[in-house]
């Protein structure tokens, strides 16, 4: 399986319609088409429903479009890397950041890089645990940050050195609502809605356990 043809299909995966995407492309139609059946044979997986002026992808497809995907931007990230070493001011910093507050002492740290190394490129992917631990261990990322606890025996762990601030979110007509502060005592019983994440921590590949 050639990056190539992976690039033929995501194009196609993501823009629906074969003519567009050979157009983006830059290939024939026909050689387009010719090289998705040839990688639906070497799967051996039907990847494509084809309609009159639309394709729509089989469960298989979308499952190798989510792979595709990840491989595309690994090759990619090898290509900028090994053009980077002409050039050690610069390069490529792939994040994968969780949803929290203090992603803002991140967002400073690139800031600061940024400054004394303005041919820094960083690249940002959001999402929760498991997806950004996967990425992280096929290493399209090289560092996450996470709300949840890290296998310290599988990364390089640094905790941030701060927490989130957490409130309660109620009605003003709610008893609750004219205390000061309010303990887990207080909120015991009652209906919550709450997230099961510790406090933040990052962590990047380097102890990967064989």
């Amino acid at each position: 399986m050639k990056i190539r043809t992976l690039r033929y299909f995501a194009a196609v995966a993501h823009d629906s319609n074969m003519t567009r995407a050979a157009e983006i492309l830059g290939v024939s139609q026909p050689t387009l088409s010719k090289q998705l059946k040839a990688l639906e044979r070497e799967l051996g997986q039907k990847l494509f429903i084809r309609h009159s002026f639309s394709i729509e992808l089989t469960d298989e497809g979308r499952l190798l479009r989510d792979r595709a995907d990840d491989l595309i931007r690994l090759a990619d990230r090898i290509e900028t890397e090994f053009a980077a070493l002409r050039d050690i001011t610069g390069g490529d910093l792939h994040l994968g950041l969780a949803e929290s507050f203090q992603i803002r002492l991140i967002a400073g740290a690139i800031r600061r890089l940024k400054a004394n190394h303005p041919g820094l490129r960083y690249h940002i992917t959001s999402g929760d645990t498991e997806q950004v631990t996967e990425k992280l261990d096929r290493g399209v990322l090289d560092f996450a940050a996470l709300v949840e606890e890290p296998d310290a025996t599988r990364y390089d762990v640094l905790r941030l050195p701060a927490a989130d601030l957490w409130g309660v979110v109620m009605r003003r007509d709610d008893p609750l609502a004219r205390s000061s502060a309010l303990t887990i005592d207080d909120l015991a019983g009652l209906p919550c809605s709450v997230p099961s994440s510790p406090g933040p921590a990052i962590y990047r590949a380097g102890r990967e356990s064989a």
